[in-house]
């Protein structure tokens, strides 16, 4: 199913490979390093959760699907139209201004139209995002914990980590005791990122760096 591709924040995080180690080579002189989102999209709950959005909406991501990939046929002419006039001898910006820009209007209709075929899981895969990212913080100072964990940076922020000192799995670990489902039917009046607020303005500060709570990138497929 291609459209999940495209819905579930449009890009794949692979899952955090289990790591085995000893506490004391979990990290080095108490620096770690771990990804939130992967953290996240590793979860059980989160796998639960998509797979019961692909069978709940199935026929809504079908539909998707199938338009995407009839909307891909009826763009690719004129992409190629449009290459085939840029090259042209003596093509100018004004002339092609036209051309480009009946272009881009139709590829602004084509994706306003993804996006109301695929709203419905998108808001419940949000919903779910949301239920596990909002006990994020308690699972990270759960795990710095257990490593004795001082400083926690993000994979990106480090120059140079051994992969020995990445404790995503650790944080998934937690998620997965502290947030064993969710749901993916959101309440009414719901609105994407009131329980990452509220969820900010109750939580403890995190021991060392806790990384922000974030929604994972997922990808799922037939």
């Amino acid at each position: 199913m291609k459209i999940l591709k495209t819905i579930l924040l449009a890009a794949a995080v692979v899952a955090p490979t289990t790591i085995v180690a000893t506490q004391a080579q979990a990290q080095v002189a108490g620096v770690a390093v771990a990804d939130p989102e992967a953290a996240v999209a590793g979860s059980k709950a989160w796998a639960a959760a998509r797979t019961q959005i692909e069978t709940t909406y199935k026929a809504q991501l079908d539909q998707a699907e199938a338009r995407r990939q009839a909307i891909g046929k009826e763009l690719q002419p004129l992409y190629q139209a449009f290459e085939t006039a840029r090259r042209a001898p003596g093509a100018t910006e004004a002339a092609l201004r036209p051309q480009a820009t009946a272009l881009q209007t139709r590829e602004t209709a084509a994706n306003q139209e993804l996006q109301r075929l695929t709203q419905p899981a998108q808001r419940a895969q949000q919903y779910a995002i949301e239920q596990i990212s909002a006990k994020l913080p308690e699972a990270v100072n759960a795990a710095v914990r257990a490593k004795n964990v001082t400083l926690l940076i993000r994979p990106n922020a480090a120059l140079f980590a051994q992969p020995n000192a990445d404790i995503t799995a650790a944080v998934t670990t937690e998620l997965d005791r502290l947030v064993p489902s969710v749901g993916v039917t959101p309440p009414a009046g719901w609105q994407p990122g009131q329980q990452g607020q509220q969820a900010a303005a109750g939580a403890a500060p995190a021991a060392g760096a806790a990384p922000r709570a974030a929604a994972p990138r997922a990808s799922s497929g037939r």
